[in-house]
């Protein structure tokens, strides 16, 4: 009952079109990491819905680290939704792999340029940082990386979609926000998933 309060609690002063949006964008976002499980392509443009759908409650929210983050998302998902297309016609492209060296330089870069620009961008908004947002901060650099290594088909991708995400769940919970908290823990869940079967696919490539 306490757990039906919260969420209750949280909706009573926000407009029917907000909850609309929200609970939108947390079907779109679920069958979104569904898709991404399954190496299916239309996990991005589902999630590219989802995130345009985020950002812009997030900017009504006043998130603005939550927000460049979904905003890239948006980006990404334009950008995977592209390397998936075009590798479809080649097979070796469509192998999931796992990261090598250099790709693993270019995500712990991706990290910490992620990290500077939004907080950059707090300051430039003249935005009081609070201890929360440093979460956000953090959680943005590693959602950054997990984008990009999705959209090449890296495995490593999940392991940091499952750190993320816990990091973020009790971050939305803290901040009221019930439904994305919801929605983030049940894609820990489907990311757990997600790298088993991802992990097979792997498997059964290097044996063949």
């Amino acid at each position: 009952m306490e757990i039906l309060n919260f969420f209750l609690d949280s909706y009573k002063d926000t407009s029917t079109i907000l909850i609309l949006l929200e609970f939108l964008a947390f079907v779109l976002g679920i069958w979104s990491v569904w898709l991404a499980k399954k190496v299916n392509i239309l996990v991005y443009p589902t999630g590219l819905l989802a995130t345009i759908i985020t950002t812009y409650l997030l900017y009504r929210a006043n998130y603005l680290g939550d927000m460049i983050l979904n905003g890239y998302f948006s980006i990404m998902s334009i950008y995977g939704w592209y390397q998936w297309s075009r590798r479809m016609g080649h097979i070796e492209d469509r192998v999931i792999s796992r990261t090598n060296f250099r790709e693993k330089i270019i995500g712990i870069v991706l990290f910490f340029v992620t990290i500077f620009v939004v907080f950059a961008v707090y300051k430039a908004c003249n935005y009081n940082i609070k201890s929360d947002n440093y979460v956000d901060i953090l959680a943005s650099g590693i959602f950054f990386s997990a984008m990009w290594y999705m959209a090449i088909k890296k495995i490593e991708n999940w392991t940091l979609w499952i750190i993320g995400d816990i990091i973020v769940v009790p971050l939305y919970a803290y901040r009221g926000l019930g439904m994305l908290a919801l929605q983030y823990l049940i894609f820990t869940i489907l990311a757990v998933l997600a790298y088993i079967e991802w992990k097979k696919n792997l498997d059964n490539n290097i044996r063949k």
